[in-house]
């Protein structure tokens, strides 16, 4: 059952994924509904499951599962990303990707593959202080306080 966010405990699975490009204006109310939708037939047979989702920066879809009252099988998050597979081909995006660096160069949000990141970090495109996203966080506590830091402060520190 879709909850708000906020309602979720700091305990809550949570699971990132970047788009390979902003999601268009024309986009989002559709994207929402469709997310929304997946939301509450996720495991409509378990009344005690409850999840949710943001949409950040029109660019991070964000799932949020609190397992706590009811167990996330492995095909409960096999459904999940088939869901995500989906999306990735129904808007000809990529969504799957971890090995691709989400990153803040000034308002806006910006996505490369880690080899041309490390080109950045090189000509000093980017710097220690850069904010990054670290989109492999799990749990909903450390996403909401540790998902954008600086680069000196996350495990991408080692290609400085």
């Amino acid at each position: 059952m879709f909850v708000e966010y906020t309602l979720l405990p700091d305990d809550a699975k949570v699971w990132i994924y970047p788009s390979s490009r902003k999601f268009y204006a024309s986009e989002i109310e559709e994207l929402e509904s469709k997310i929304k939708s997946f939301m509450n037939s996720w495991k409509i047979e378990d009344e005690n499951f409850k999840a949710s989702y943001q949409l950040l920066y029109n660019r991070f879809i964000v799932f949020a599962a609190d397992d706590s009252q009811s167990t996330l099988s492995n095909a409960d998050v096999d459904k999940s990303v088939s869901f995500i597979i989906a999306l990735q081909e129904f808007y000809g995006i990529t969504l799957l990707d971890k090995m691709n660096v989400c990153f803040k160069q000034g308002q806006f949000v910006q996505y490369k593959e880690l080899k041309d990141f490390k080109k950045l970090l090189k000509n000093k495109a980017v710097t220690a202080k850069t904010i990054i996203f670290d989109n492999l966080l799990t749990i909903k506590h450390d996403f909401d306080n540790f998902w954008e830091i600086s680069i000196e402060d996350s495990w991408y520190q080692r290609f400085l």
